[in-house]
């Protein structure tokens, strides 16, 4: 049996080829995939041939193809295997660390039933789960202030969780208009532009002193200078961005030592495996979280959703990825697949 599934062929060159489905393991299920999701940042570093920087493995010296896109992802439950306990065949679930794969074998442990909730917000799960528990880490009180550098997918998401948090004022930061046009429409109370002449003064007069909280949502040394400008006193900066380059230097006597700012690492695999304790939890229980919230009404994930597309335009699709600098939020609807 075969997939059609997006490859990252060559450098900047993405197509949808067919290739053999892997056989079944005890423990793991078939999905037949709905919906995906696009994650810019991560996925433009795989298709452009970054180099990869994740701390638990050794660093390439030379990047290798095919690489492969798309992490958050929901369908239905097609096959499972003899150890499989959480699913059945039929299940609607969401899938954390899938990729663009029309059937997608996966470890039942990254399958997550979703009830009723649409494919289309549940194909976010998983890329909410990192703003979540950078939030969580930060251990934001109800009323606290907080500020976003970066409004792409993460930003925008984190806005969205802020909200639900209770953080109040919320400030979303972006040098695009049209972002922070669309971070206001999200949630945030206030959004500005990061090249304004005047923007630490406003930031901090929006938050009467200075941020609380901060979402460094960028990965660029640039964004966490900025942000660090706006932070209050004892402010905790959660760094939420894969920073893949360390070609840069912030004052931190000035901007962290003297004020006392707590710097989080908070990539999504910094996270307890098993067992959650506050302000660190597990995948599988903000998984449960947010799928509470999006069932009881309380939370909405895919109106932040831009363009959406059959996995047939994936070439172009990918094409725009490298070319674009301000890339739409986008999904591909692996129903319009014919």
């Amino acid at each position: 049996m075969y997939s059609k599934n997006i490859l990252f062929t060559e450098v900047n060159h993405a197509a949808l080829v067919d290739e053999p489905i892997p056989a079944l393991r005890e423990n793991e299920v078939i999905v037949r995939m709905e919906v995906s999701s696009i994650s810019s940042g991560t996925e433009r570093a795989n298709l452009t041939g970054s180099l990869s920087v994740n701390s638990t493995k050794p660093k390439e010296t030379v990047a290798k193809f095919p690489r492969w896109g798309g992490y958050s992802s929901a369908g239905t439950v097609e096959q499972v295997g003899a150890a499989v306990t959480k699913v059945r065949p039929g299940d609607r679930v969401a899938m954390a660390w899938s990729k663009h794969n029309q059937y997608i074998v996966m470890h039942q442990d990254n399958v997550y039933p979703i009830g009723d909730i649409p494919f289309e917000d549940a194909a976010l799960l998983n890329i909410a789960s990192f703003p979540l528990a950078a939030i969580r880490k930060c251990r934001l009180e109800i009323g606290e202030s907080a500020i976003v550098m970066g409004m792409g997918m993460l930003g925008i998401l984190a806005l969205k969780l802020l909200k639900q948090a209770g953080a109040a004022p919320i400030i979303a930061v972006d040098p695009d208009a049209d972002k922070r046009e669309k971070a206001l429409q999200c949630g945030a109370d206030a959004a500005l532009d990061p090249f304004a002449q005047d923007f630490v003064e406003q930031a901090k007069a929006l938050t009467e002193g200075g941020a609380q909280v901060g979402i460094e949502v960028t990965g660029n040394g640039g964004g966490l200078n900025g942000i660090l400008d706006c932070m209050a006193r004892f402010g905790r900066v959660a760094l939420l961005g894969c920073t893949r380059s360390s070609d840069f230097t912030i004052d931190y006597y000035r901007k962290v030592h003297g004020p006392g700012i707590t710097l989080i690492g908070a990539h999504t695999d910094a996270r307890p495996k098993q067992e959650s304790y506050p302000g660190w939890w597990s995948q599988h229980d903000d998984f449960k979280a947010l799928i509470r919230l999006i069932r009881l009404g309380r939370l909405k994930l895919c109106d932040v959703i831009d363009e959406t597309y059959s996995p047939a335009q994936a070439p172009e699709v990918y094409r725009r990825l490298v070319e674009e600098k301000a890339f739409p939020l986008t999904q591909f609807d692996w129903r319009r697949l014919v």
